[in-house]
């Protein structure tokens, strides 16, 4: 199976079609090409026009606050989407040489200390679709908040092959 084949895998069983409208919320480009670099901008976990996860996370459960395992899942629809940019960006993932840097920054509260936990469902996404080239080096930070409410950002950094 081709890695553009796990991508639509991935995509399918996350219930996120493939032709999403993945538009820059502000004044930004999505994808920024430096040479063989390939700099994604912050994704959003939308699935749908809906985000996957709102809220911060808590070490105390309480009204409002994501669970474990929709903050992993808003991972990795976050994750899937920056795929699907670097997708579009080069016509294949393919030309993914490797994923260099993950930064997964998630909405919480103070006491709350399982960040590596939540950026595991991006990071096992990576590996799912691009195999051992998909982990990358990585930080997981937590934040006071994200934009629009969400549960997680992730931006990547990948490296590819061009004709330069």
């Amino acid at each position: 199976m081709t890695r553009d084949q796990r991508l639509a895998q991935a995509a399918q069983a996350l219930n996120c079609p493939m032709d999403v409208d993945i538009a820059p919320g502000g004044s930004y480009r999505p994808v920024v090409r430096d040479e063989r670099m390939l700099h994604v901008s912050g994704q959003l976990p939308r699935l749908n026009g809906v985000m996957a996860s709102l809220g911060p996370m808590s070490a105390q459960p309480a009204a409002g606050a994501a669970t474990l395992a929709q903050a992993q899942k808003a991972a990795r629809v976050s994750a899937l989407r920056a795929l699907m940019l670097l997708q579009r960006t080069l016509g294949s993932l393919d030309s993914v040489q490797r994923m260099c840097r993950m930064t997964v920054y998630v909405h919480c509260t103070p006491d709350f200390t399982q960040h590596s936990e939540v950026a595991d469902g991006a990071s096992e996404l990576l590996v799912e679709v691009l195999g051992d080239i998909g982990l990358p080096a990585r930080s997981a930070i937590g934040v006071a908040q994200l934009p629009k409410n969400a549960t997680v950002e992730v931006e990547i950094t990948a490296s590819a092959h061009f004709a330069l």
